[in-house]
């Protein structure tokens, strides 16, 4: 059983439906604030829109996304920056709270890159391998708390170079069998703490991140995490990405990826390489397969906007991706695949940022995704 979310976003089913709100009110106000992007050039923007889904693990979840946008100095020379959080909770009493950064100094002298999760969420566990069965997953009922920052500092044009440090961490951890069958419990599976620091090297020519009609980044990074200075294990990995973007015309953009994870020493089993999510391999629920390495690679074409349309766009994207315990047993042979079809939505139209509505399909199932930005 893979893990079914559908997520809606309400304020979009209330502008193409306004007849059934009050033709004023509060509600009105804030829909309008919310999908008009009235900032000048340069200047700061900042939305708040409720979210709603659905998973089998969950039941209803309530949410909010907000997303802060802004160029330092109020200079539209100087790179688009972004804030991202979203916060949720359900009806089974979850909750969490997670934050994305990508923000540029003036004239990219720095650039800090990372991400934070909180979260008091069910995590599903597989088994670790390519060939883990098809039965019902254990649940890992746990908190997480997961915090990634990258410092890089400008050393030539687009070429970036600085420290990374990873700390994540899986406490009040249960490991639920399922009913008709069990699992081998994993390295941390009663709970795991674990610091990594390390070192990236990124080149980034690209001017919005959540929006990329042109330009590549590339990212190769390692992080090493030690008892020494506070890990339950001891463990290493190199992490690779490596994303293009082309525009064919004014309205379509080709892009692809190529993303890898490669570890060595006791890794527990929340930190292996996960196949999955929202970003790659979408209609995989996230660690639906794991293992030591992965290779994984994706290719998306999108139109934005439609041609008839000036917010309504769309895609249509396709990925492979393969986990295996040494680097030498990434084959094709072993590889997944997924693809899908999304929707998008202009909603900062002077910033050219889309809502993107993503279903993936692979062989077991559809999958479900609401974020703001591409993505890759």
């Amino acid at each position: 059983m893979g893990k079914k979310k559908l997520y809606v976003l309400i304020l979009l089913i209330a502008v193409q439906a306004p007849q059934v709100f009050a033709q004023d009110g509060w509600f009105k106000r804030f829909v309008q604030k919310t999908i008009s992007d009235t900032t000048g050039e340069g200047k700061s923007s900042f939305r708040v829109y409720p979210t709603l889904g659905y998973s089998p693990e969950t039941s209803v979840e309530f949410g909010f996304s907000s997303l802060l946008l802004f160029q330092a100095k109020n200079d539209t020379l100087n790179r688009l920056s972004e804030v991202a959080a979203f916060t949720f909770v359900t009806l089974e009493g979850q909750y969490g709270i997670w934050l994305d950064n990508a923000i540029y100094g003036d004239k990219d002298k720095w650039f800090f890159l990372g991400r934070t999760r909180f979260q008091r969420f069910p995590l599903l566990y597989y088994g670790i391998g390519h060939t883990t069965p098809d039965k019902e997953p254990a649940l890992v009922d746990a908190n997480y708390l997961l915090f990634k920052q990258r410092v890089l500092r400008r050393v030539r044009p687009n070429f970036f170079i600085g420290p990374e440090i990873d700390y994540q961490q899986l406490y009040n951890a249960e490991f639920k069998q399922p009913e008709d069958h069990l699992y081998d419990e994993p390295l941390g599976s009663d709970g795991t703490r674990n610091i990594g620091l390390g070192a990236a090297l990124v080149y980034d020519n690209r001017h919005n991140v959540l929006n990329v009609r042109k330009g590549f980044f590339g990212e190769l990074s390692f992080l090493k995490y030690n008892q020494s200075i506070g890990s339950h294990h001891n463990f290493q990995g190199f992490n690779l990405d490596i994303r293009s973007s082309h525009p064919l015309t004014k309205r379509n953009v080709l892009a692809w990826q190529v993303y890898g994870n490669f570890f060595t020493g006791n890794i527990p089993f929340n930190q292996m390489a996960l196949m999955g999510g929202e970003m790659i391999m979408r209609g995989y629920y996230y660690g639906r397969y794991r293992d030591k390495n992965m290779l994984a690679t994706q290719v998306e074409h999108r139109w934005l906007p439609f041609g008839f349309s000036k917010r309504l766009g769309g895609a249509v994207f396709a990925g492979a991706a393969v986990v295996g315990p040494k680097i030498g047993s990434l084959t094709p042979a072993r590889a997944r695949l997924s693809g899908g079809v999304g929707l998008r939505y202009l909603l900062f139209p002077k910033k050219d940022i889309f809502l993107r509505l993503d279903v993936g399909f692979t062989k077991e199932g559809p999958g479900f995704y609401l974020f703001t930005g591409e993505a890759f």
